[in-house]
C-alpha cells in the first residue's frame, strides 16, 4: 500500500505531499491540473519509467531539477523510493527501507555494469516489474470495462499480455534468431545448413554414379595399359640391344674419319720426309770429296797466302825505296858541282856521290819499279790462286757443314737413306679415299686405327639403321599412346578419388546435418509447443490463468451484492469468451446492469491483478474510470469500489486511487479520502476534501 507521495517541481507540482490510508481514495479535478501526474510520479520513483517523451520533461517549467518521493508499505515493512533529476538529464536514486525513521539504503542508482539497479530490487519487494504494474495495477482512461466490452479476439491479447504469452512473441522470434544463427554457424563451420540435405545427397548420388561409371573404363584401360607398358618395355629392350650399335657405328665412322685424316697427315709428313730426304740426298751430293779436300787446301792456301804476304811486303818495300830516290833525285837536281866545289860545304870534289847523282838515281828508280811490276804480276797471280782456293775450300768448308746440319757421317748412310726414301715414295698410297687397308700401311698407329675399325665392322655387322629407327619410332608411337592412356587413367582415378572424397566429406557432412536437422526440429518444436502463443505451452498457461482468474473473480463477486455467483473464462479457437452465472442460470453479458457490468469488470481486473501477484502492493489506480459511463453506471461504479475497499485479500486492505474529474459522484459515497487537484501560477495545488 502507498502511504505517501511527495512531488518536488515535477510535472505541474511545485511542492505536493499526499498521505494515503487503505481502502478508496479520489482525486479530482479539472483537465490538466495535475491528477494523471500522479500515476508518472508512481512508476518514475519506483522504475524511472513514465508517460512523458523525455526525462527532463518531468521537471517543472522553469526549475533546474524535480523529483518524486513515494512511501509504501508491504507485509509490515516500510519502504521508501525517490528520484531526482536536473536539467542536464543527469538522474539520482535511492531505494530504502524506513525503521523507526531511520533508512537503510538497499539500491542507488542503475550502475547495472556493477551489479547495481534499483529497480531490480524495487521489483523484488514489490513482486513486480513496470510491465506488468501497468496491466495489473494501473487502468487507464476508458479501459475499465473494455474488459468485457472488448471482442473475444482483443480480450485473448490482453489475458497475453498479462500472463506475459505476448512475451513468447519475443521468444519466439528470438528462437528463430537462434535457429538462423545456428545455422548460419553451422554454414561457417561445414558450409551447409540442414536445408542442403537433399542437394548434398543429390551430390552424393551424382559422386557415386560418377565412380559406377568410372571403374569399367578404369579396369579396360588398366588392361590396355598394362599390354602396352609390355610392348614398349620388350621393344625397349631391342633398342637396349642395338642403341650400343650405333655408338659403333659413330664410332666407325669416327675411326674412318680419323683413319683418314691421320693417313692424310702422315702421308703430308711422309712426303715433306721425302722431299727432305731427297733434299739431304741432292744437298749432300758430292760433299764427301769437296769435303776430303779441305786440308789440302788449307795448305795450299796457307802457302798462298804467305807468298802474297811476301810479294806484298817486297811491294812496299820497293815503293818505300823508289818513294826516297824520287827525293833524293829531287835533292840531287839541287846538288850541282860548280867549279868542282861542294854546295853544301863549298870543298872541293873532283865528282859526287852517286847517292846523289841524278842519273844514277833515275837508273835506280827504273829498276825498282820494273821489280814493283813484276811483283805485282806475281801478286796478281797469288790472288787469282788464293780466290781459287778460297773457292774450293769455302765449298769444301759448305760440304762439311751440311753433312753435319744433315747429321750425316758417311756415305753409306746417306745411301741408307736415298734406300729408304725410294721405299717410302713406293709404299706411298696415292690417295687417302681409297683402300683403308692400303691405308694402314703407312705406318704402325694407322694399323693400330685400321685394326679398331675392323673390330667395329664385325660388332655393327647385320646393323639397319632403317629397322632401328622404324623401332624407335614403334616405341614412340607406343610410348605416346601409353602416355594418353597414364593421363585418361590419370583423370579417372583423379575423378574416382575426388569423388571418393567428396563423397567422404559429403557422408560426414549429412551425417552431421542430420543431426542439426534433429536439433533444428527440436528448435522449430520448441518454438512451436513452447513459445508459439497458440501452441500447447500458451495455450495450457492460458487456460490455467483463465481458471486462475475465474476463481479470483468469482471469490471477489461473491463478496459484492449481485445476483452473478460465478465467473467462468474460456478459450474458444482462438478467442476468449465471458460467462457469468447466477445460482440458477448462465447470464448474458448483454443482460447485465451497468453496476454489475462495472463489478464484472472489477472482479476480472482484481483476478488479473491476483495472478500477477498484485497482492503484495494490494494497489489499484483507476484513471477516469468514469469516462463514456452513464450516470447510472458512474454510480454503480461508485458502489462497487465502496465495496471491494473493505475486501482483503491478506492483513491489508486493498487500496484504490481513483482520478476522476466527476467529484460528484462520490458525494453520497463512503469513500473518506478526496484530494482536489486546481491549477495555478505556481503549479498544482491539493486540497483533501
Amino acid at each position: 500500500m502507498i502511504t505517501s507521495i511527495e512531488l518536488g517541481d515535477f510535472l505541474a507540482h511545485t511542492n505536493t505531499k499526499l498521505e494515503f490510508e487503505d481502502g478508496v481514495t479520489v482525486f479530482v479535478g479539472e483537465n490538466g491540473a495535475g491528477k494523471s501526474s500522479i500515476i508518472d510520479a508512481i512508476t518514475f520513483a519506483l522504475f524511472g519509467q513514465h508517460t512523458r517523451k523525455s526525462n527532463r520533461g518531468l521537471i517543472k517549467r522553469g526549475s533546474n531539477q524535480g523529483f518524486s518521493k513515494i512511501n509504501f508499505a508491504i507485509n509490515g515493512k516500510q519502504f521508501e523510493a525517490v528520484r531526482k533529476i536536473d536539467s542536464k538529464g543527469t538522474l539520482a536514486a535511492k531505494f530504502a527501507e524506513v525503521v523507526e525513521n531511520d533508512r537503510i539504503e538497499i539500491a542507488a542508482g542503475e550502475r547495472k555494469q556493477f551489479g547495481e539497479s534499483m529497480s531490480h530490487e524495487v521489483e523484488k519487494v514489490i513482486g513486480l516489474d513496470f510491465e506488468k504494474l501497468k496491466i495489473a495495477s494501473i487502468v487507464q482512461q476508458g479501459q475499465l470495462n473494455a474488459i468485457i466490452d472488448a471482442k473475444p479476439k482483443e480480450f485473448k491479447e490482453l489475458l497475453n499480455a498479462i500472463i506475459g504469452i505476448d512475451k513468447l512473441d519475443i521468444a519466439s522470434e528470438a528462437m528463430k534468431t537462434v535457429n538462423k544463427e545456428f545455422r548460419e554457424k553451422i554454414r561457417d563451420d561445414l558450409g551447409y545448413d540442414d536445408t542442403h540435405i537433399e542437394i548434398l545427397s543429390r551430390d552424393l548420388e551424382k559422386y557415386q554414379n560418377e565412380i559406377t561409371e568410372s571403374k569399367p573404363r578404369r579396369d579396360e584401360l588398366q588392361t590396355i595399359q598394362t599390354s602396352l607398358q609390355k610392348e614398349v618395355e620388350e621393344l625397349r629392350k631391342k633398342i637396349e640391344i642395338e642403341t650400343p650399335k650405333i655408338d659403333k657405328i659413330n664410332q666407325l665412322e669416327s675411326r674412318k674419319k680419323e683413319l683418314q685424316t691421320y693417313a692424310r697427315e702422315a702421308i703430308s709428313e711422309i712426303q715433306e720426309e721425302i722431299k727432305e730426304n731427297e733434299r739431304k740426298i741432292r744437298d749432300c751430293e758430292g760433299c764427301f770429296e769437296d769435303a776430303s779436300l779441305r786440308e789440302d787446301l788449307e795448305s795450299k792456301m796457307k802457302k798462298v797466302e804467305e807468298a802474297i804476304n811476301d810479294t806484298v811486303t817486297k811491294i812496299q818495300e820497293n815503293t818505300n825505296q823508289t818513294t826516297s830516290l824520287k827525293e833524293k833525285l829531287s835533292l840531287a837536281s839541287k846538288l850541282q858541282l860548280k867549279d868542282n866545289k861542294c854546295p853544301v860545304c863549298d870543298s872541293n870534289v873532283d865528282k859526287l856521290n852517286p847517292l846523289f847523282q841524278e842519273e844514277h838515281i833515275r837508273q835506280e828508280i827504273l829498276e825498282l819499279q820494273n821489280q814493283i811490276t813484276s811483283k805485282e804480276k806475281e801478286r796478281e797471280t797469288y790472288e787469282q790462286k788464293r780466290k781459287e782456293f778460297s773457292e774450293k775450300l769455302q765449298r769444301s768448308r759448305d760440304a762439311e757443314t751440311t753433312l753435319r746440319a744433315y747429321s750425316i757421317k758417311s756415305k753409306e748412310e746417306l745411301t741408307e737413306i736415298q734406300k729408304n726414301t725410294e721405299i717410302k715414295k713406293e709404299k706411298l698410297p696415292s690417295t687417302v679415299n681409297g683402300n683403308l687397308e692400303e691405308i694402314a700401311t703407312i705406318d704402325s698407329h694407322a694399323k693400330i686405327i685400321f685394326d679398331g675399325i675392323s673390330k667395329l665392322e664385325i660388332e655393327t655387322k647385320g646393323f639397319d639403321e632403317e629397322e632401328f629407327a622404324n623401332l624407335k619410332k614403334e616405341v614412340n608411337e607406343k610410348q605416346l599412346g601409353l602416355s594418353q592412356i597414364d593421363q585418361e587413367m590419370g583423370a579417372i582415378l583423379e575423378k574416382i578419388t575426388k569423388s571418393e572424397e567428396q563423397i567422404d566429406v559429403i557422408a560426414k557432412t549429412i551425417d552431421e546435418l542430420k543431426i542439426v536437422k534433429d536439433y533444428v526440429i527440436n528448435l522449430n518444436e520448441i518454438q512451436t509447443n513452447i513459445f508459439s502463443r497458440n501452441g500447447p505451452v500458451a495455450t495450457s498457461l492460458r487456460s490455467w490463468a483463465l481458471n486462475t482468474i475465474s476463481a479470483k473473480a468469482s471469490e471477489y463477486l461473491t463478496l459484492l451484492n449481485t445476483k452473478i455467483q460465478r465467473i467462468l473464462l474460456s478459450e474458444k479457437a482462438r478467442d476468449i469468451s465471458i460467462t457469468c452465472y447466477s445460482k440458477k442460470e448462465v447470464l448474458e453479458l448483454e443482460s447485465l446492469s451497468g453496476g454489475e457490468k462495472v463489478s464484472v469488470a472489477l472482479a476480472l481486473r482484481l483476478g488479473m491483478a491476483s495472478l500477477l501477484g498484485a497482492s503484495n502492493l494490494n494497489l489499484m489506480i483507476l484513471d477516469e474510470p468514469t469516462t463514456h459511463l452513464d450516470a447510472e453506471r458512474k454510480k454503480s461504479l461508485v458502489g462497487v469500489l465502496s465495496q471491494l475497499s473493505d475486501i482483503s485479500n491478506s492483513d491489508t486492505r486493498m487500496q484504490f486511487l481513483i482520478i476522476t474529474h466527476d467529484a460528484e459522484i462520490f458525494e453520497d459515497s463512503t469513500v473518506e479520502q478526496i484530494y482536489k487537484f486546481e491549477s495555478s501560477e505556481e503549479g498544482s495545488k491539493v486540497i483533501a476534501l
